[in-house]
């Protein structure tokens, strides 16, 4: 089904017609009301049922909503346009929101790329753009947005890692959520274009490991984060040893391999220690 425009007159006009039908009928009648001549009692409902037939295709249509016009069980079109309208007589008329509308989705409990037990959610920004493919193509185009909604999530979930482990990983649930929520969109409006429906946003609300593993992932993201700093404060207490050597020798003071050795230990053992560090001085050598 592909939508198209319905036959279409302005309401007020069609009033005026129906009006003069009667008021043409009512004017047979007075006029022969004594004579009752067969002829014009036939001309005179004529005029009587083609203004109800007519008045049986007027319709208000409001803003952001849509009618569709079936005929004896034929599409003829939709009325789309607000205000006051006479469209097709004894057609049968179902109305249809266009407004924008939001679906939030349940707490759903998926796997990640990683095979880690994740619950995740999102909210899904729509609206009707063929009223016609949502009437006639689908049963329901509300529960089908919620069922494909559910099952694009589902896939999508399935494809990144909840959180970057190693190197290798580009993309995760975590760290790119516009990434993740771009690629949800547009898999999502592959699946509702049968529907006639607009997809015009994505986002993630919900993100977190489900509850049997929170914990020891959160041990797991302490470690990395420990063993990250360690890292960083290594290599920050290697460039200032370096530095302190390079003014020693700079300043001419000279120190051979044995005791260069010591300084660099102990200067990388009071810069990386996580306590204060007690100096130990050095007086000399008690001989007897």
């Amino acid at each position: 089904m592909k939508e198209r425009k319905a036959w279409q007159f302005t309401g007020y006009g069609a009033i005026i017609l129906i009006l003069i039908l009667w008021g043409a009928a009512a004017a047979l009648f007075g006029a022969n009301i004594d004579t009752l001549n067969p002829g014009i009692v036939v001309a005179a409902a004529l005029l009587i049922g083609a203004g109800a037939l007519l008045s049986s295709g007027l319709t208000i249509i409001q803003p952001n909503e849509a009618q569709i016009v079936t005929f004896f069980g034929k599409y003829i079109g939709t009325l789309s346009q607000d205000g006051f309208w006479l469209t097709v007589p004894l057609s049968s008329r179902k109305k249809i929101s266009l407004k924008v509308r939001n679906f939030n989705s349940h707490t759903l409990k998926v796997n990640d790329a990683e095979g880690n037990p994740i619950e995740i959610a999102a909210v899904v920004v729509f609206r009707v753009e063929d009223t016609a493919r949502a009437t006639f193509d689908v049963d329901n185009y509300e529960r089908f947005v919620e069922i494909q909604s559910e099952t694009a999530i589902r896939h999508i979930a399935a494809h990144y890692p909840y959180d970057q482990y190693s190197e290798e990983v580009k993309l995760t649930l975590r760290g790119n959520s516009d990434e993740v929520a771009a690629e949800l969109l547009n898999e999502l409006q592959q699946r509702l274009i049968v529907a006639g429906v607009t997809v015009l946003e994505t986002r993630l609300t919900h993100l977190a490991y489900s509850p049997e593993i929170a914990s020891a992932m959160l041990q797991r993201q302490q470690a990395m984060a420990i063993v990250a700093a360690r890292q960083k404060i290594v290599e920050g207490a290697v460039t200032m040893v370096d530095a302190a050597l390079r003014q020693l020798r700079d300043k001419g003071i000279d120190l051979d391999g044995e005791r260069r050795a010591a300084m660099v230990n102990n200067l990388m053992v009071a810069i990386v220690s996580e306590r204060g560090t007690t100096p130990v001085i050095n007086t000399g050598t008690l001989y007897n």
